[in-house]
């Protein structure tokens, strides 16, 4: 692999022009698409085949568009000594009804005051009007949502308290391309600009990663316009893309720079640098799409749409770093080093910084108890709230919201499991006769507050039940009773019964997710080890980088908890809402960071590897290598995490904790664990560390350190020299 990739590198150079052209038209071509084909996307969850989804589908087909159409609950609430059904304010709400039932796009809007179905508060005290549209969230315009939002501003007038909750009036999709993304860009510019001390290099690091990241962005919104895909897939891309795009490029940047030191020329130094840190990046690429798309182990769609739209932008970043990169090295030559090294290049040998680095490994290698015991301890404390982790596809609102007043209204006033409804669907020819006794057998069942009697369609092969809980749609008072109800009610005579409605979906989501998470940790912990022992040809090099692994993930999942479900340190992240976190979170979280992980165990350790594979005694080559790549692997944390902090003051509520646990777990990652824990554990292995069973030894190598190029140097052809630009 390093030969040929110092072949592509060096074609890249020497056609330049080329190069960069085609990776120009691909942008132009990406944003041309996203601007023309892009259409919405959603954010709502379901997984295909299962009963509360396949209960949706049937729903739609049996009683029309709106019983499958989004909907929003406009609540009215009377003031303090009045009641909804006094003259004054019953006139009142039947006109804010009637305008809500005009409103663009509205299917209908019910009149909580009809005497033939009142939804009135037994107090009297508040009522609600359910507004019905005949397409999904997802498929609402801004326009018919501002409409809705804006009637219901105008209706608080004369005491009247008028609020509005429900996904219709809630925007689906999560905003790309805020402060966000530019406080990350900044913070990268600061950090390469510092590492290279060259503003030439710095800047063109950052146009390539920016490149790769605009083109998986791009295509991620074309894709839109041909397939449905959550509202997160973009900014999760972005973020993973610009990530890994920067970091990719300073691995590469950081080699040639050495080979110029060296004395090469610049082709000879970009071959070089792609062929060494190239075939690192290539190994370190796969494994990060790997593992996301390994996402798809789960059998839930919308996570395999994630995963393999991410793991399409980290293709596009490898394939820059390895060809548009050498490209734009070719056009910039000595500029990418610092002024005062460009004359004698030979003479700047010596890294700026590493003495610091230098010192730490000796540090860390002598006092190696020491070292790891305070790392394990340290990230172990840190990884206690995960033992309390909650999470839930039910997030709460933000304080002071229209959507929050409306659910605390509904709550004080009705009860909490009017904010989450049940549905049972009854189907087939006996459906009507059936459901009329189901309806009883359900009423009687512990934890059901209301069981509405059946409303069939007019076909008469289907019935709708409409169960309120007694508990709200995220309390396991809740789970239980839809389990209850499955378990419990039979088909009928030609009557088959499903139980659905926005919170058995999201039970059923978060349950399939809860049971995906542990398969899925053992594929990638499997696929980690298995990749470490072909690249470094050892056993326990790769059991001590998954253990490092683990309390990574362990850390990272910990402090989420802490800031986002218990509520610490909420003022510094910008936390306006706490409670369980997003069921879909931690399986993205570990997808994403096993690949960073594993990116970072493969640039430092493969650089004590080297060193030892030169003659280097064990704790040497650990001292040795660290002082080679610690201070890029620390550049290139940095950098990641400044670009996933960016998302978290101002991120939306569904990507915020992602952000962070990603920003903490980078942290956590390259700076406890590889920094202290992976040094210290090698020294104390000593040779033990690079032992490998005979029969083990004819697997295949990864020459991830391009130890190919040494042995065999390329034909004096190929190192014709071109003019740097």
């Amino acid at each position: 692999m390093a030969t040929l990739l110092h072949r592509l590198g060096l074609a890249a150079v020497r056609h330049r022009l080329a190069v960069t052209a085609v990776w120009l038209v691909a942008l132009i071509a990406a944003a041309l698409g996203a601007i023309f084909l892009s259409g919405p996307t959603v954010n709502t969850f379901s997984i295909p085949g299962q009963e509360s989804t396949t209960a949706l589908s049937l729903m739609k087909e049996r009683f029309g568009a709106a019983s499958a159409g989004a909907n929003a609950q406009v609540v009215f609430a009377a003031p303090a000594g009045a009641k909804v059904t006094d003259p004054a304010l019953a006139g009142q709400i039947t006109g804010v009804v009637g305008k809500l039932g005009e409103l663009p796009g509205v299917l209908a809007a019910t009149n909580p005051l009809d005497p033939q179905q009142p939804v009135v508060s037994r107090d009297q005290t508040a009522a609600f009007s359910t507004v019905t549209y005949g397409v999904v969230a997802s498929a609402i315009t801004v326009e018919e949502r501002e409409a809705l939002l804006a009637a219901v501003e105008q209706a608080n007038a004369g005491g009247l308290v008028v609020e509005v909750r429900g996904e219709a009036a809630k925007e689906s999709g999560a905003d790309v391309g805020g402060p966000a993304e530019g406080i990350g860009v900044v913070v990268a510019l600061l950090v390469l600009a510092v590492t290279y001390g060259s503003l030439v290099a710095a800047g063109m690091n950052l146009l390539t990663a920016i490149v790769g990241v605009g083109i998986g962005a791009a295509g991620i919104f074309t894709l839109t316009g041909f397939v449905e895909l959550q509202s997160t897939t973009s900014i999760l891309a972005i973020m993973l893309g610009l990530a890994v795009g920067i970091d990719y490029a300073l691995f590469i940047v950081t080699r040639f720079r050495h080979e110029l030191r060296r004395g090469l020329p610049v082709p000879d130094a970009a071959a070089m640098a792609v062929g060494t840190a190239g075939s690192a990046v290539v190994t370190a690429g796969l494994t990060v799409v790997i593992a996301l798309a390994g996402l798809s182990v789960a059998g839930i769609p919308f996570l395999t749409e994630m995963g393999i739209a991410a793991a399409a932008t980290i293709v596009i970043a490898v394939l820059v770093a390895i060809t548009l990169v050498p490209a734009i090295l070719g056009w910039i030559g000595l500029r990418a080093l610092p002024r005062r090294q460009r004359a004698v290049p030979a003479a700047g040998s010596h890294e700026a910084g590493r003495g610091f680095f230098r010192g730490w490994a000796h540090l860390v290698t002598r006092q190696r108890w020491l070292s790891l015991l305070v790392a394990v301890a340290a990230l172990a404390v840190v990884a206690i709230p995960v033992t309390r982790m909650e999470t839930s596809l039910v997030q709460k609102e933000v304080p002071g919201s229209t959507y929050a007043k409306a659910d605390e209204i509904i709550a004080q006033r009705f009860g909490p499991g009017f904010a989450g409804p049940l549905l049972v669907l009854v189907d087939g020819s006996g459906a009507p006769a059936y459901a009329a006794s189901l309806q009883q057998r359900i009423a009687t069942l512990p934890g059901v507050l209301v069981a509405a009697p059946p409303r069939p369609d007019q076909a008469g092969t289907a019935a709708l039940i409409s169960i309120i809980p007694a508990t709200g749609p995220d309390d396991t008072a809740t789970t239980d009773l839809v389990h209850s109800l499955r378990d419990t009610i039979d088909d009928g005579p030609n009557a088959k019964v499903y139980v659905t409605g926005t919170t058995a979906i999201s039970i059923d989501v978060s349950e399939k997710l809860s049971q995906a998470l542990p398969i899925y940790l053992a594929l990638v912990v499997g696929l980690a080890f298995v990749l470490l022992v072909l690249v470094f040809r050892s056993i326990l090099v790769p059991v001590a980088g998954v253990l490092g692994f683990l309390l990574t993930i362990g850390a990272a999942l910990g402090a989420t908890t802490a800031v986002f479900q218990w509520g610490w340190l909420t003022e510094v992240v910008n936390a306006q809402v706490t409670g369980p976190l997003l069921s879909l979170a931690p399986i993205i979280i570990v997808g994403i960071l096993f690949g960073l992980a594993m990116d970072y165990q493969v640039f430092l350790v493969s650089r004590m590897h080297e060193a030892h594979a030169h003659g280097s005694e064990p704790r040497q080559a650990v001292v040795t290598g660290f002082r080679q790549a610690a201070p890029v692997v620390v550049a290139a944390a940095t950098i990641m995490f400044a670009v996933f902090a960016g998302f978290v003051p101002q991120g939306n509520d569904t990507v915020k904790p992602i952000a962070f646990a990603l920003a903490v777990g980078i942290l956590f990652d390259a700076l406890v664990v590889r920094m202290v824990a992976i040094p210290a554990a090698l020294a104390l292995m000593g040779r033990a560390a690079w032992w490998l069973p005979s029969w083990l030894r004819r697997l295949p190598e990864l020459d991830v350190e391009g130890a190919a190029l040494e042995r065999t140097p390329p034909p004096a052809a190929e190192r014709t020299s071109v003019p740097a630009a």
